[in-house]
């Protein structure tokens, strides 16, 4: 699907709804223009950044890669190539799913390219463009930091999600340590550590839109995309922080459960060491000898299992004097 819009300070948005429309439009020195491209097809790329923008073979191969693309930008002279991450929505936290969105800018344009159609980032601005006109009244550069602005945005409900999420895996931790919870922890780690692989390059592409590298972003921009940098920093240390604790909270279920084990150990030992001189007494008192002391007696084997039993007494209360249990 292909969709645009061209830009012209204090005038209403116009929407373009084809080819032969958007092509007098690019050459405009008075306004912008926007065209996105949303989970288009081969020809559809083809069509728009090939036969009409005409931008490099290697940008539009980098659109049609179907491979994982590191969040980078690339400078080629006439235009700015960002390639950055959003994240899809999805109930499950554990399973988190990037969305790949391809950015052109130039002096005059603004083309996106995504994978899948109404990608919130770029569904959220068309929707502001219908409302809010103040758009029109800044380059393509603003609009870009528009659309990467609520990229980045959509990352804290996640982040928040899974800080919510570990603080009730780390109570369930050190109150009742199962291996479902050992599970939980992995997914949720495994989560974090993909979102940093998304946070860290795109942090750096960011960043290098915020230093004088390059013409096309005007200065004033430079200061939007400064505050995007910051949020970045901001989400990456809170991914840190929970990492972190996931860490820790991995750590402690694994001692909690040594903990389990070196407490059944040491029940199982008392046991035995009782048991033991118990047994002594039984297995002397069942040998086969003719004479054994108080073998004969009337109440010998009351004083026997008397005996057992005081023993096995004394022996409870020595280990609890030596605190052993």
């Amino acid at each position: 699907m292909i969709r645009s819009a061209f830009f012209e300070p204090n005038q209403a948005v116009q929407f373009l709804n084809s080819i032969d429309a958007i092509k007098p439009k690019m050459g405009s020195t008075t306004g912008f223009l926007w065209v996105s491209l949303e989970s288009a097809t081969e020809a559809e790329v083809n069509l728009i950044l090939r036969d009409t923008f005409n931008f490099h073979p290697l940008s539009i191969e980098d659109c049609l890669s179907p491979g994982y693309q590191v969040a980078k930008v690339d400078d080629f002279i006439s235009y700015l190539l960002i390639i950055a991450h959003a994240i899809k929505p999805a109930e499950d936290i554990h399973q988190l799913v990037t969305l790949e969105l391809d950015l052109f800018i130039g002096q005059n344009f603004l083309v996106t390219c995504s994978t899948e159609d109404n990608m919130s980032p770029v569904e959220k601005v068309w929707e502001r463009v219908h409302k809010d006109f103040r758009l029109s009244n800044f380059g393509a550069d603003f609009l870009c930091h528009t659309i990467l602005d609520a990229l980045v945005d959509e990352y804290m409900p996640l982040i928040d999600q899974m800080d919510s999420e570990v603080e009730l895996l780390e109570d369930s931790v050190l109150e009742k340590p199962v291996p479902a919870t050992l599970h939980k922890l992995l997914m949720l780690k495994h989560s974090i550590m993909e979102l940093r692989r998304v946070i860290s390059p795109q942090r750096e592409m960011i960043n290098r839109l915020t230093r004088d590298e390059f013409e096309l972003i005007d200065p004033q921009s430079r200061l939007y995309f400064r505050d995007i940098y910051d949020h970045l920093v901001r989400i990456q240390d809170l991914s840190d922080t929970i990492r972190d604790i996931v860490s820790g909270a991995m750590d402690i279920y694994l001692n909690s459960t040594s903990l389990r084990l070196n407490e059944v150990m040491k029940a199982l030992t008392i046991v035995s060491t009782i048991f033991l001189p118990l047994s002594f007494i039984a297995g002397v008192f069942g040998m086969n000898f003719t004479h054994i002391p108080t073998a004969a007696h009337p109440l010998g084997f009351y004083i026997c299992v008397a005996g057992m039993i005081l023993i096995g007494v004394a022996m409870l209360i020595y280990f609890r004097w030596r605190k052993w249990f």
